[in-house]
């Protein structure tokens, strides 16, 4: 179901990109996606951008945000529904995980709380007022999938089950294993177990997937655009993917999706 009204607990609700210019974020992604950049004009938001889709399938997708601590390096972050950003957070420090920003309100949107589980992966939770979470997933130029990549899978298995409520279920997949995380039995979430073929330097981390209609001509694009084709578009069991990372140095993937 692409159009979302809202999202049960434990389920990823909505992606948004912390960067070091707006402005070039807002063009880069215009092009690439076709999104429509909307600033708010509260200025408590300051200058939070939404990115809408237009036509029919029109609703939010993902939004933008200019980075307020130098040391951070841009990224793309997740947020997962919660019921009680405190008690995530909570659970976040008795599982061992570290928070990066303290449950705060987003004035008559949510209340969110951002942090890194035990092998330094960054995701959020989302605790809705107003806002439920992204209106349109899983159609071609939207958020589809959120995937962690992390060495040590049993621990991630072991903090997520704790933070979020997750069950997981792995298998072989090639020369490593993937987790597909779950709620209520269906699959929300993803884990690639990093091997040797991964170089050492790599931290953990999630990366978010985009939807495509063509994974090589947005790879091409991104290229042409200023961005960085990290993983060039490649098939697997589920579709064609590519890893990218925009003109700021954010990562994130695409895919066209089989079927």
């Amino acid at each position: 179901m692409p159009n979302m009204s809202s999202y049960a607990p434990g389920v990823p609700n909505w992606v948004d990109l912390a960067t070091t210019d707006i402005d070039a974020a807002k063009n880069f992604y215009g092009d690439l996606f076709g999104w429509q950049p909307n600033v708010s004009p509260d200025p408590q938001y300051g200058g939070y951008t939404m990115f809408t889709l237009p036509g029919e399938a029109g609703g939010e997708v993902a939004a933008a945000m200019t980075i307020m601590n130098p040391a951070q390096p841009p990224a793309w972050t997740a947020y997962v529904n919660v019921l009680d950003a405190d008690a995530t957070a909570k659970a976040v420090q008795a599982a061992g995980g570290q928070l990066f920003m303290e449950p705060m309100d987003v004035p008559e949107q949510g209340r969110m709380v951002v942090f890194a589980d035990t092998q330094g992966a960054v995701i959020a939770g989302w605790q809705p007022y107003g806002f439920k979470g992204a209106g349109v997933v899983n159609e071609p130029n939207s958020w589809c999938w959120s995937e962690l990549n992390c060495r040590n899978i049993e621990p991630a298995k072991a903090f997520y089950a704790e933070v979020f409520g997750w069950e997981s279920s792995t298998a072989a997949f090639g020369s490593t294993t993937y987790t597909e995380f779950k709620v209520g039995g269906n699959s929300i979430a993803g884990m690639m177990q990093m091997d040797e073929n991964w170089p050492p330097d790599v931290p953990s981390h999630w990366i978010n997937y985009f939807a495509v209609s063509d994974a090589d001509a947005i790879a091409a694009k991104t290229a042409e655009l200023g961005g960085t084709v990290a993983v060039p578009p490649t098939d697997m069991t589920i579709g064609r993917f590519a890893i990218l990372s925009d003109p700021q140095g954010a990562n994130f993937a695409i895919i066209r999706l089989a079927g």
